[in-house]
């Protein structure tokens, strides 16, 4: 099942801000900075822009040798890892996860370290770097988004920890079907107020 959002921009922005909209890892042995995942841009005073939520996660790795595996379909309590075969190396189901909440990513090559992506409507969701022989990529996230106004953010990059401590609104998904993100605040001056978002619109599923 797929969440339709639609952002709403009612607020009072003299910047043109760009919104970034992104999950977090909340693995606890998970230390990469967040993703952008979908990056709003030129929305300006009025406009709205709807989007796609999907339930529908894909997990997909690459190598030291700058191979890119195909995505794959991937549920929570599932345990992929990447190995060599007679054709080279090849990511697939390994079996399930030790825990029901997770998806995880195991590198069994012998050597050479992987990158583990996971992706969401095809765009980058979250990454671990470096995982070497007999180490893995865990992931698990919350039914939230977060969301917030930044500048010269790119979609699919890492956000530096400056820009991801400004951003402090988490929505919660959870059950819904479909919703508006309104968006209010800003200005220029002293009647500047901070950006505030909020779910309007809700259609639980």
């Amino acid at each position: 099942m797929n969440i339709n959002l639609n952002f709403v921009n009612l607020s009072n922005d003299v910047n043109n801000s760009q919104i970034v909209i992104f999950q977090k890892n909340v693995s606890t042995d998970f230390d990469e900075l967040a993703i952008a995942w979908k990056v709003i841009t030129n929305c300006g005073r009025g406009d709205n822009h709807p989007f796609v939520f999907p339930m529908l996660t894909t997990v997909s790795a690459s190598d030291a040798d700058g191979n890119y595996m195909p995505q794959k379909r991937a549920d929570n309590g599932q345990l992929f890892n990447v190995s060599r075969s007679t054709s080279g190396n090849v990511l697939a189901l390994a079996g399930p996860a030790p825990t029901s909440r997770e998806i995880q990513l195991r590198n069994d090559l012998s050597q050479g370290a992987i990158t583990a992506s996971v992706f969401k409507d095809n765009r980058l969701l979250a990454h671990k770097t470096g995982i070497v022989p007999g180490q893995k990529a865990v992931f698990e996230f919350k039914p939230t988004l977060w969301i917030g106004t930044a500048s010269q953010i790119e979609q699919g990059a890492v956000m530096n920890s400056a820009v991801l401590s400004d951003i402090n609104t988490e929505l919660s998904l959870l059950g819904i079907k479909s919703a508006d993100i309104v968006m209010t605040g800003g200005g220029g001056g002293t009647t500047a107020t901070a950006y505030q978002f909020r779910l309007a619109n809700v259609v639980m599923g």
